[in-house]
């Protein structure tokens, strides 16, 4: 089974129905970003907090992580970063090349898998833009080693992920507003199916994703060489049931030292 293959068509697939995270910023989001007022989020609904980022972003070098859509890096672009992109899906990345074109703003766009970043040298960037997106590979660490090894020393790592416990209750009987536990940590969506069900799955072109323990989500990056210097949970803004219960994304801000 090749995760990464069938990943990057179920997001051009995305992008092709228009679902929300392949939607491009507009023309008047970068207007406002030239003139101060801008904010960008790594989860569903609540923004990065601006202390988080250094007082100017200016010639700064940032890797946008599994970002593509035009959402955080023409933003960052707006501000005078030196931003490169990378994503899994070619046509995520096509949002970003139109936002750029669209607006007259320079950024480089990378396809590629998030777990290898043998494209860029050591300790390139001086900042990381990960949004939620490591659901979307089986080993969540080897994504945590790369990025510390392409930051410089300081360098900050921003990133949003899924708490695990989303992952325990069953998908169909969520979407019902079902809480109905039904899968262990570490778990994937095809872990219960049958083979039969598995190529199902992959022909209907649907994304394989991975709950990953919070163990290698938090003490992974440590492992990884960083310090956890910011933390903050979100939701899906009240239109899942665990909204009620549970704010279910968590972002962190990372140091490498």
């Amino acid at each position: 089974m090749d995760v990464v293959k069938q990943n990057s068509n179920a997001w051009d697939k995305k992008v092709e129905e228009g679902v929300v995270y392949t939607q491009a910023v507009s023309k008047d989001v970068i207007e406002k970003a030239k003139n101060g007022e801008w904010s960008i989020t790594v989860t569903t609904c609540k923004p990065v907090p601006r202390e988080w980022f250094p007082k100017s972003l200016k010639g700064l070098k940032i890797l946008c992580l599994a970002s593509g859509g035009g959402q955080q890096a023409p933003v960052l672009a707006s501000l005078g970063a030196d931003v490169t992109v990378m994503d899994i899906s070619r046509k995520q990345l096509e949002k970003d090349e139109l936002v750029a074109r669209r607006d007259a703003l320079t950024l480089i766009t990378v396809q590629g898998d998030m777990s290898d970043l043998s494209n860029f040298e050591d300790e390139k960037f001086d900042m990381i833009i990960n949004p939620v997106s490591n659901l979307f590979v089986e080993d969540v660490r080897p994504v945590w080693k790369e990025a510390a090894r392409v930051l410089k020393t300081n360098g900050i790592l921003i990133s949003g992920y899924t708490n695990p416990l989303l992952f325990i209750f069953d998908d169909e009987e969520d979407k019902k507003g079902n809480l109905v536990v039904k899968n262990s940590i570490p778990t994937s969506s095809i872990d219960n199916l049958s083979e039969e069900e598995v190529n199902k799955y992959m022909e209907g072109q649907d994304t394989i994703e991975f709950g990953h323990t919070l163990e290698d989500q938090i003490q992974g990056q440590i492992d990884a060489g960083f310090v956890i210097a910011g933390l903050y949970e979100d939701d899906f803004g009240g239109s899942r049931p665990l909204d009620k219960f549970i704010k279910c994304f968590i972002a962190t801000k990372a140091i490498k030292i």
